[in-house]
């Protein structure tokens, strides 16, 4: 990844760090790439629930469930984070956890729903609150002007780690399905296949990516032993309405917005197979053109994006989310499906890459891994809140998967009156203001 020689860094960062730091969005993009989107949740519903009717719904709430813990948890690690400096003690950790945990997933068989939900809990977990580390090391690596490409830098590099996870796992499915294998071979297969790859690329983050923050002695005596304190810190922070309020006003629309796109990544390939009767060749071929799409969009945009602002380069990705969701209820063929899934990919990466900036715009410079903590609570709660309301819609109605998908519009329409109240210049001014 060649970076330009305009002074888009701050002071004392090297080169190599801004790669360290992207080799973790391709580390982990394969999870969700093929856990997540592609392979895992069709083979959840399918064979692990036996193709029953609550088998999507069972899916959502164990996505839902997994999600609540990291909205408990994320904001204490935070800000225990902060003040220790230790934000690359806990993205070890927690990759060490979810590295493990997918490649339990290659134990799971028809009927095996225990070890399936306790599985995905625990990596989905781990991959959340890794996501939520390495977003707060953005803006100790890049100048304020610049986050949104250095964001996009990232985003991009994501979904080429995830290409090159479905990518090695589809030629192992086509191997296999043509020695008359079945799903119940080649999909654990699969599983460890994205355990390796998460677990060798990330090796790149931890040789090159420094600790830039020092400990904060006040912030530790409070942590000591008092957890009750460490959240009332982050209630106070929550609190604090008038001097961040767009940055709360960023969390309504990120919750909102991320509803929509948690639905796309976890039920996608169910809606392909359900719907249109996609066989599971066919849809990861349909995600690796997803990530191929998100990965263009991510980079591209992230030039765009500073040169337009964050705020309006999101508004624009909601429109092109609002545009999928029409298309993907109105297909009956695959071709209108594929176009519906090449414009997901492009306001995917572009739209994460959008508000993952503007969060670190907003967030105040020594409370950078709290206030991502923040974000990630309101990305998780998205991500309760997107798959479930999809999965009881499809329950009520006895399977009708266009109905849920055009619920899920409203989710990005909600994102853009949100998204109104933001006012990026005051945002900005708020988080620079020396603290009273």
């Amino acid at each position: 990844m060649a970076l330009p020689d305009t002074p888009v860094l701050n002071p004392g960062v090297r080169k190599r760090e801004v790669l360290g730091w992207a080799m973790y969005d391709f580390a982990n993009s394969g999870y969700t790439t093929v856990v997540l989107t592609a392979v895992f949740n069709a083979y959840f519903v399918g064979v692990v629930a036996g193709g029953e009717a609550w088998g999507t719904l069972a899916w959502t709430l164990t996505l839902a469930l997994s999600n609540v813990l990291v909205m408990l948890a994320t904001p204490l690690l935070g800000a225990w984070a902060d003040a220790r400096a230790a934000k690359k003690r806990v993205l070890a950790i927690t990759t060490v956890g979810c590295v493990l945990a997918t490649a339990a997933l290659a134990g799971v068989g028809p009927g095996s729903l225990a070890l399936a939900v306790v599985a995905i809990v625990v990596s989905n977990f781990c991959y959340a609150v890794g996501e939520q580390i390495t977003a707060a090391f953005l803006p100790e690596l890049a100048r304020r002007e610049a986050l949104g490409r250095v964001s996009g830098w990232g985003w991009s590099l994501g979904y080429f780690g995830g290409m090159l996870t479905l990518g090695l796992s589809l030629g192992y499915v086509l191997w296999a399905q043509g020695q008359g294998l079945p799903a119940t071979h080649f999909v654990p297969v699969s599983m460890l296949i994205t355990a390796g790859v998460y677990a060798l690329a990330s090796l790149a983050t931890f040789a090159l990516l420094r600790e830039h923050a020092r400990p904060q002695p006040e912030a530790q005596a409070q942590l000591r032993g008092a957890t009750a304190q460490a959240l009332a810190r982050l209630r106070h922070t929550w609190k604090e309405a008038a001097r961040y309020r767009d940055f709360r006003w960023l969390l309504a629309c990120a919750a909102a917005y991320q509803a929509g796109i948690s639905v796309v990544i976890a039920l996608a390939a169910i809606y392909a197979a359900e719907v249109l009767g996609f066989k599971q060749t066919e849809t990861m071929a349909l995600i690796f053109l997803v990530n191929i799409a998100a990965a263009a969009g991510a980079f591209g945009f992230g030039f765009f994006q500073d040169r337009i602002g964050h705020r309006r380069a999101l508004g624009l990705t909601l429109w092109g989310w609002v545009g999928m969701t029409a298309l993907a209820v109105v297909a009956t063929t695959p071709g209108p499906f594929w176009a519906a899934a090449v414009l997901a990919g492009l306001c995917m990466g572009s739209s994460q890459s959008a508000g993952r900036a503007l969060a670190g715009l907003f967030a105040p410079p020594a409370q950078l891994a709290e206030f991502y903590g923040l974000w990630t609570f309101a990305t998780r709660l998205s991500a309760i809140a997107g798959p479930v309301t999809y999965g009881l819609v499809t329950w009520a109605t006895d399977g009708n998967h266009r109905l849920a998908i055009g619920v899920t519009g409203l989710f990005f329409l909600l994102g853009l009156a949100l998204l109104r109240q933001v006012d990026v210049q005051r945002g900005q001014q708020a988080a620079l203001a020396p603290k009273a």
